[in-house]
């Protein structure tokens, strides 16, 4: 008989329930299969298939760009990767702004399609009831508050938000509002600690921050900030674990050197 424990991936009860019991969330993006399996293998809880691939992967100096066809094309690799983490899909931008029903459509497909257990939409409460339908017909939504960069030609530049006691105040009834309609949780990115933290105790969802400071129920980062690959851009809330950038750099230059020199391949790396 097979002792084998059986894998399990994790459930958007499980993530609210890890609020409840005070464990944190860990959540890194990820755009290719390689990095999902790594990522799964390591125990992190969600991987978020963000439309910032449109900076760290295609090359563009917004996410506006992205579209559906990237975001299926990439999802489908990271969900072929993993198998214990919850894969939570980006929607892009003007996917879901034009109509309710193109945005079922679209977050279905990412579901349907690609093999994503949830989607994730930016916007406060003028989503609520956008929000409210999707869960209704069975897709779990993340929510997304603060720093929107889909949004970005709007506010201005990268810029903190719910600074002012006003904008503080409209993203608390935001994200109650979002509750209320079935988000299951809440980024918030680029926000105060002080507020972050008032909204985290105000909400039943767990909180996933981003330069949001420490009292979020968890953390998220673009896994190419974290592992120091994406030289472009670094935000304030990134802590680099590596430097990969550096080492890859060197890699190359070693290769470049071994073959102009004839000494790769070798005997060792020949067939006889």
């Amino acid at each position: 008989m097979s002792t084998q424990t059986k894998i399990t991936r994790k459930t958007t009860f499980d993530i609210r329930k890890m609020k409840q019991q005070g464990e944190k969330i860990s959540v890194l993006t990820a755009y290719d299969y390689g990095t999902a399996v790594i990522l799964d293998e390591s125990d992190i809880d969600i991987i978020l298939v963000g439309d910032s691939l449109g900076n760290v992967i295609l090359g563009y100096d917004t996410t506006v760009p992205v579209t559906m066809e990237d975001m299926l094309h990439h999802t489908r690799a990271v969900a072929r990767g993993t198998r214990r983490a919850m894969v939570v899909a980006d929607l892009p931008f003007m996917s879901y702004q034009v109509s309710h029903e193109a945005a079922l459509i679209n977050a279905g497909r990412l579901l349907k399609e690609a093999d994503a257990q949830a989607v994730k939409l930016e916007g406060g409460r003028e989503h609520a009831e956008l929000v409210r339908k999707m869960t209704v017909a069975g897709i779990p939504v993340m929510a997304h508050l603060g720093l929107t960069p889909q949004s970005i030609h709007q506010l201005g530049g990268f810029r903190v938000q719910g600074k002012k006691e006003d904008a503080a105040e409209k993203m608390m009834q935001d994200a109650l509002a979002l509750e209320e309609a079935g988000a299951f949780s809440l980024v918030l990115e680029c926000v105060p600690g002080k507020l972050a933290a008032d909204i985290t105790a105000a909400l039943s969802i767990p909180t996933i921050g981003i330069g949001a400071g420490v009292e979020c129920d968890g953390q998220v980062l673009v896994v190419n900030d974290m592992l120091g690959l994406y030289e472009r851009m670094t935000p304030k809330f990134v802590k680099k674990y590596a430097n990969l950038n550096l080492e890859i750099r060197n890699a190359v230059k070693r290769y470049v050197e071994e073959v102009k020199s004839g000494a790769f391949p070798d005997e060792e790396h020949s067939f006889k």
